[in-house]
């Protein structure tokens, strides 16, 4: 079978198990017109479609040649993702097909997070790729799902390397695959050269690593809309001279989960031949300790030219960030992205499932909202709310990085954001990029969130 990093559905000739997906409204009358021994042996076991259940039926050899999975309710339904991939851990091992049971509209997502289901990190310690696979059921788009598949993967592989051998020098080698991959191609601007280039807020936060900070700048296509994706790309963050605690410390890794995340969403853009001209930034930085680190109270000037007061030097995403963006603007794109590991408030607003996005455009958030949902990829609009733009401007600079009082950390943040993207179209994700618990399809671990929801929302966005 496929490699889990290659995630893949079974070939269609495979010797295969049915699978029979039922609700708890039809399973009772699936099981009376059913053999005899089959609904013998269901009720013998408690098997009533509940979600969760599943339920091998033996042929006369013994063999498991066929599987009832729980559908439960609608109400159950909607307070879960993937759940024809919570059976994967329950099924014996080999290769199933679709017989009933998932309606036609919900079949690509619930076969998607089969896919994911399929994903290991064996980077550091051996493990067996999954031994159980679904052959694509008809009309399900299956080098589609691949292509998401793979794209999530590469963001999850991405976040879970520790920092030690994941910093901005492994971020690029792992850009230039993917680019090598695609045909696309990469330009590096590093250490000096970024100040030369007047990249001076991206140069500020990674001086004080031995480990030099760098932008990425990735392109692909030469036709059709501009879009461009930017990355938070801190791949260690130690909070810099205010220092975080250790208990805050201990995730960091994840904190290039944006750049991992625009990597990620990248590929399927690639991969699928979406026709746009796609570029890719990412400020790839340490933020660390030493003499040269940038202190609270200094005042830097962005390659805008905005001057921006650091009071706290942990609040650094935003910065390298900033240079990145209004470099991005500086090509009038059709449409501005950025992702970013940015905030803990976002995360006490809404938790590490949903997904915090920024825009001025309904339309586009209808369509970020829509796309979401088809694709298991919860979002939640939020405002740029005006009246807190007084919240981010000191008395003696144009912007304050980490304004006082702790008020509406997400949305003051990505006011700031907004501040370099010019007067173009723009959307920001502040994302966790991490599942804290295990979850069907989503292991512990790093997370793509937004990047399957904006895809699916590109083409109505984008008029593609």
């Amino acid at each position: 079978m496929p490699s889990a990093k290659h995630p893949a559905f079974a070939k269609p000739d495979t010797t295969s198990s049915a699978l029979h997906v039922l609700d708890q409204k039809s399973c009772e009358g699936w099981l009376a017109k059913a053999p005899a021994e089959t609904a013998i042996w269901a009720h013998a076991n408690g098997f009533n479609g509940a979600i969760g259940q599943v339920l091998t039926l033996p042929d006369k050899d013994g063999q498991p040649r066929q599987a009832l999975v729980g559908y439960g309710t609608e109400k159950d339904r909607a307070r879960r993702r993937f759940v024809l991939a919570g059976a994967l851990s329950k099924l014996p091992k080999g290769t199933y097909h679709l017989v009933e049971g998932i309606a036609q509209e919900d079949r690509p997502a619930e076969c998607l997070g089969w896919l994911l289901a399929q994903y290991r990190f064996d980077r550091y310690k051996s493990g067996r790729d999954a031994e159980t696979h679904l052959i694509a059921p008809e009309g399900v788009d299956s080098a589609r799902l691949e292509a998401l598949a793979a794209g999530e993967f590469l963001t999850r592989d991405l976040i879970n390397t520790p920092a030690a051998d994941m910093g901005p020098a492994e971020l690029q080698e792992a850009a230039q695959t993917l680019a090598d991959q695609h045909g696309a191609s990469i330009n590096v601007i590093a250490d000096q050269d970024l100040l030369a280039q007047n990249f001076p807020m991206i140069h500020t936060v990674g001086r004080a690593s031995d480990r030099r900070p760098r932008l990425l700048e990735m392109r692909w296509g030469s036709t059709g809309p501009k879009l461009t994706l930017v990355g938070k790309g801190v791949c260690f963050d130690t909070g810099g001279l205010n220092l975080k605690p250790g208990s805050s410390m201990g995730l960091m890794k994840k904190d290039m989960g944006g750049a991992a995340n625009v990597l990620g969403l990248a590929h399927m853009i690639m991969a699928l031949q979406l026709p746009v001209a796609l570029r890719v930034l990412i400020p790839a930085v340490e933020n660390s300790v030493s003499a040269n680190a940038f202190r609270p109270g200094d005042v830097l000037t962005a390659r805008n030219g905005l001057t921006v007061e650091i009071n706290n030097t942990d609040a650094e995403g935003r910065l390298v960030l900033a240079d990145a963006l209004a470099y991005a603007a500086e090509e009038t794109p059709d449409l501005l992205i950025s992702m970013a590991t940015l905030t803990g408030a976002a995360r006490v607003a809404v938790g590490p499932d949903l997904a915090p996005f920024y825009t001025d455009v309904d339309a586009d958030a209808d369509a970020i909202n829509a796309a979401a949902a088809k694709v298991a990829d919860p979002v939640w609009r939020m405002p740029f709310h005006a009246p807190y733009e007084a919240m981010i401007e000191p008395q003696i600079a144009d912007l304050d990085n980490a304004p006082s009082g702790g008020f509406a950390g997400s949305i003051t943040a990505a006011l700031f954001l907004r501040r370099f993207a010019g007067e173009h179209r723009y959307m920001h994700f502040d994302i966790y990029g991490w599942t804290p618990s295990a979850a069907p399809a989503r292991p512990k671990g790093g997370a793509l969130q937004g990047a399957r929801a904006v895809f699916e929302a590109l083409p109505q966005m984008l008029k593609l």
